[in-house]
């Protein structure tokens, strides 16, 4: 039977020929980690060839892990969800109050257990999206009267997909950027503004509103607030916009039959996708009557 000797430490010592065996082995190990440490040196000395390549290596590293991560960017203030949600007490359409976001905090998906006694109207547009505007024009009022006698609430996420088609001056961005920027000093506003955007809406492949012009729609939308025009200008939230966009593309919709957005605009009422005509206020009525009757008769 072996004996072990007790360490300072309290712990068994192992015998002595243990010991010379994990000496030896220690040795090794550090004879290896030199050999590998020289041969890095000879590979730094040979040149800049060998740096440059490195370095070429740890910048592609760098462009392609920002371009598979969504950018960090702090949110508005009244959309934690990605979407500011407007409701009403009967006479005043207001928004859901709801502090700014972090820059690396994840959306808070709406609580939809206090919203049972409403139809849950959740809209994902592009301001330069010829079929929203459709959207808009036929719906825009009726859906604004369901939330005024609060029969209703709307929850909008503007999104930025057509760019592409604002002849370089990346319009759908700056507008959802308007949209936020209203949303955080005006969230009050935001059906009145929503409106007016539609109403003015550019026709796709044109540069789309200035900066200036959106400033001035957002004016005659009511909104006072005299930081909305620099927030405007200097697109404060831009970067939220990119962000809750590749969101929204990539998915999960949350309170929603859909995994992910395909396209504007994306309607859903009470979690479920409406996936009539666009232009038929009847069809989208009916729709809505549908789904809410569906969840009272289930009790939701």
């Amino acid at each position: 039977m072996v004996n072990f000797r007790m360490s300072t430490s309290g712990q068994a010592r192992p015998p002595k020929k243990d010991r010379r065996e994990d000496a030896r082995e220690t040795a090794r190990l550090m004879r290896a980690e030199q050999v590998k440490r020289d041969q890095r040196r000879r590979l730094f000395l040979r040149g800049g060839i060998g740096i440059g390549l490195l370095a070429v290596v740890a910048i592609v590293a760098v462009v392609i892990v920002n371009n598979v991560t969504a950018p960090a960017a702090a949110s508005p203030a009244n959309m934690a969800s990605d979407g500011i949600l407007l409701g009403s007490d009967g006479t005043t359409v207001s928004a859901a109050a709801t502090a700014a976001l972090e820059a690396d905090a994840d959306p808070i998906a709406t609580d939809q257990s206090a919203l049972v006694e409403t139809a849950n109207i959740v809209m994902y547009i592009d301001y330069l999206c010829p079929i929203c505007g459709d959207f808009e024009a036929t719906n825009g009022e009726q859906i604004t009267e369901w939330v005024t006698a609060g029969n209703a609430t709307v929850e909008v996420h503007p999104i930025s997909i057509l760019d592409r088609l604002s002849s370089g001056t990346e319009y759908a961005t700056r507008a959802a950027n308007a949209a936020a920027c209203v949303a955080n000093y005006a969230p009050d506003n935001f059906l009145d503004f929503n409106a007016a955007m539609f109403a003015d809406q550019p026709a796709e492949d044109t540069t789309g509103l200035t900066n200036a012009e959106l400033t001035s729609l957002v004016e005659g939308s009511g909104v006072t607030s005299s930081e909305v025009a620099s927030c405007i200008a200097d697109q404060t939230y831009s970067d939220w916009v990119d962000a809750s966009t590749q969101r929204a593309l990539e998915g999960p919709i949350p309170n929603s039959d859909i995994d992910a957005i395909e396209g504007t605009p994306t309607v859903l009422v009470n979690g479920v996708k409406y996936s009539g005509s666009n232009s038929d206020a009847a069809t989208f009525e009916a729709f809505v009557t549908e789904q809410a009757s569906a969840d009272a008769e289930s009790g939701e």
